[in-house]
């Protein structure tokens, strides 16, 4: 694919899954460089590591070597850059190689022993708790995740202790992105409707999770959730389903994380004292998956063990900003119906008397159309909500589909909708006891500013 060129231009850099590609080929000596609609603090480390990134949508500030040498250079894009794109639609009329963000993925790991995690929620945090296992091996592996693991403080990562060589990915389910990977062993951690306006309905979605499980030759090479993935495959699992072939037995939780063992369908104990640390059900399920496809690969037990009691979590899941007795700020990615459920009920099973105050940005005009029933119903569950515009990415605004709109559908006496500038002023009118800031847009730029006003 690459054919020897060692010139490599990213569109839509500061993606999550590209700025991870992009730092493996700096580190392998490409010369790397790409370009981005805004800054941000992703942007703002590749260019401390030596690559070089662009804002302005035109060849003004590209690197003469993309122009005057073409048969030398590699364009890696995602499928999120839009269809107007200037730099696309020049790279696509002067005939430059181009490829899509999860071909080149495939492309890199396809002589390593891949360990894919897919799944609408929880791949991010099982992909690097599964990253954090290996980091406690002697086994060599290369990371690409959809997050910044604070163990690894990177979403790239390469260890090399000689023998094998494993690569950790995130299958992407967005376009069919997954199908691209060859997996050795795999995780599934949930195929909840999402990203619709690609799939067009739910079955479809199913579908092609079912088209990814059969790119793992091994029937027990593959594990998913019990009740949460239909049609696989594999091995199930779960954190609270006994009839699961493995399951979790939990002894203790808190705010930290919990205790448990790990058990067959039978009852035989299959690994005992393990320690996560993360909160909530969903996460044990998550940590769940991560031990079990981890062990089948032939990690060691205690390196396992290591692994998840050392896991130090993932900026913006379950992210704890502020920790006081008087107030938390806990931050995180949730954009689905599903991951406010997890995240809430987490919250108020651990905080069960304390006053919820939530922040949400609904991300992508389609997934607000078409879970804006769902949407409602898991917001009117907090005790005061802050809504703020939707966050469009890629997407043009629908008539009708607005944060106004879902508002209206919000049985909540608390609840109102402002814009982001307004956020800061409005937090200082409040009282606040425990507060969330929910969403997949540019929320995380307001993680700053509340924590400079309370900590």
């Amino acid at each position: 694919m690459l054919a020897n060129r060692k010139n490599i231009f990213f569109i839509g850099i500061g993606g999550i899954g590209m700025s991870a590609l992009a730092r493996y080929f700096n580190s392998e000596g490409y010369f790397v460089c790409g370009y981005d609609r805004t800054s941000s603090p992703i942007t703002d480390q590749l260019i401390q590591e030596g690559i070089e990134v662009f804002f302005e949508d035109n060849l003004s500030s590209i690197h003469n070597e993309f122009i005057q040498n073409p048969d030398q250079c590699f364009i890696v894009y995602t499928p999120a850059i839009p269809k107007s794109s200037y730099l696309m639609n020049y790279f696509l009329k002067n005939d430059y190689t181009i490829h899509k963000r999860a071909e080149v993925l495939g492309e890199v790991t396809k002589n390593t022993i891949n360990l894919s995690v897919a799944g609408t929620h929880g791949k991010t945090t099982t992909s690097s708790i599964v990253s954090s296992i290996f980091q406690q091996s002697n086994l060599s592996f290369s990371a690409f995740l959809g997050g910044i693991s604070a163990n690894l403080k990177s979403n790239y990562f390469k260890q090399d202790k000689g023998g094998s060589h494993f690569s950790i990915t995130e299958a992407d389910e967005f376009d069919r992105s997954f199908l691209h990977l060859k997996p050795t062993y795999s995780v599934i951690t949930s195929t909840d409707a999402d990203h619709l306006d690609i799939y067009g309905s739910k079955e479809d979605l199913e579908d092609s999770y079912v088209e990814f499980s059969k790119l793992i030759s091994e029937d027990d090479h593959t594990f998913y959730a019990k009740n949460k993935v239909k049609n696989i495959r594999g091995i199930s699992y779960s954190a609270t389903d006994q009839e699961a072939m493995f399951y979790a037995v939990m002894h203790s939780q808190d705010s930290k994380g919990t205790h448990f063992d790990i058990r067959d369908h039978l009852g035989n104990l299959f690994i005992n004292d393990l320690y996560v640390s993360l909160p909530g059900v969903h996460n044990l399920e998550n940590a769940l998956g991560a031990a079990l496809m981890c062990r089948k690969a032939g990690v060691s037990e205690q390196a396992i063990r290591t692994g998840l009691k050392e896991f130090k979590g993932i900026k913006r899941r379950f992210q704890y900003v502020i920790e006081r007795d008087d107030f938390l700020y806990i931050d995180d990615y949730a954009h689905h119906p599903n991951e406010l459920k997890a995240i809430i009920s987490s919250v108020r099973n651990l905080y069960s008397n304390r006053k919820i105050t939530a922040i949400f940005q609904p991300h992508l005009y389609t997934r607000t159309q078409d879970f804006m029933a769902d949407f409602a119903q898991e917001l009117s569950i907090v005790d005061s909500l802050i809504l703020l515009p939707i966050y469009p990415a890629r997407e043009l605004p629908i008539e009708g589909v607005t944060s106004g709109a879902l508002l209206q559908k919000i049985n909540h006496p608390d609840a109102i909708c402002v814009s982001k500038s307004e956020v800061v002023e409005n937090l200082k009118q409040r009282e606040l006891d425990i507060l969330l800031t929910l969403g997949a847009g540019d929320i995380d730029q307001l993680v700053k500013p509340i924590y400079e006003l309370y900590g």
